[in-house]
């Protein structure tokens, strides 16, 4: 399954004349073209917002209904204009014009006895401006359909990219760390060391009279150096920050809806990252554990775009 960025641009344009078109033998002389372009930024949840001509409204039930059937998280804007070509000439009317505009005068004589039939000319440009509502929604849908296509296709073409980003960033986090596990024995060894020179310094200073256990206190040197090992020692963190990373990749494969949990593993190997640092006693531990909070933090700047 694929992995969709919330960030992506769609847009369609459909045609009424296509559907009259089809159902009679003559193309009408007025065409009717719909346009629809759909942006999408990121957002927590599906934010959708539309932007219609008056004749259109009644198409926001069905226009909210196709693009929240086809996307889940993001900011949405929708934008559907129209566009009418009328030729010069006066158009053929069609066999369906002609019976709806008679059902309508008929109607019209009904309930205003008094009003006069229509002319010729009006009769004709009616033909020419009116009747075609339906064939217009119809063009409106269909181009929403083909422009939510679109948006679908730019998302997941985005959506990749972040996945080939964020790989890259698991796969530096993960020599980082592979980097700072055999430090930590050098540095236990280093500390040790100084507890121990620092006890040696503190038996020559001591005064001729006062009598020292060395043994004592070398003994006491070595336990300092061991309780200063535990508090440093980052192997758990550096083993959880390892699980957080396989659980990304393993989510990265898998696809889907994913963007939520994998904001929640960042903050988690931000966690880690922070305690690697705060145990940091060696400058070659502290530099690693800046670059890997680098590294996680350019991995949510794209997380925030996955769906």
């Amino acid at each position: 399954m694929a992995v969709y960025s919330m960030t992506g641009f769609g847009s369609a344009i459909s045609g009424a004349a296509d559907s009259a078109a089809a159902s009679t033998d003559s193309v009408p002389s007025n065409t009717s073209a719909v346009g629809v372009e759909l942006r999408s930024v990121n957002g927590r949840f599906l934010d959708f917002s539309l932007r219609l001509p008056d004749e259109l409204r009644g198409l926001e039930p069905a226009l909210r209904e196709l693009v929240g059937a086809a996307f889940r998280r993001g900011k949405i804007e929708l934008r559907l204009s129209t566009q009418r070509e009328t030729d010069s000439a006066w158009p053929t009317p069609q066999m369906d014009q002609l019976s709806r505009l008679a059902r309508l005068e008929s109607t019209v004589q009904s309930w205003l006895p008094k009003a006069r039939p229509f002319s010729v000319n009006e009769a004709l440009n009616w033909c020419r401006t009116g009747g075609s509502a339906e064939r217009l929604d119809e063009a409106a849908m269909e181009a929403a359909r083909r422009a939510v296509e679109a948006l679908r296709e730019a998302r997941a073409r985005e959506g990749a990219r972040l996945v080939t980003i964020l790989m890259e960033r698991i796969d530096h986090l993960r020599a980082l760390a592979t980097k700072a596990a055999p430090l930590l024995p050098a540095v236990v060894q280093r500390q040790q060391q100084r507890f121990l020179e620092r006890w040696h310094e503190a038996l020559a200073n001591a005064s001729a009279g006062t009598t020292v256990n060395a043994e004592a206190l070398q003994e006491r040197a070595l336990n300092e150096a061991a309780a200063y090992a535990l508090r440093i020692d980052v192997a758990e963190e550096l083993s959880r920050l390892q699980a957080h990373l396989d659980e990304i990749t393993r989510l990265l494969k898998a696809g889907g809806e994913l963007g939520k949990r994998l904001d929640f593993l960042i903050q988690e190997l931000h966690r880690e990252a922070n305690t690697l640092g705060s145990k940091s006693s060696a400058l070659e531990l502290t530099n690693i554990s800046v670059e890997m909070k680098v590294a996680i933090e350019q991995m949510r700047e794209q997380v925030q775009n996955i769906e």
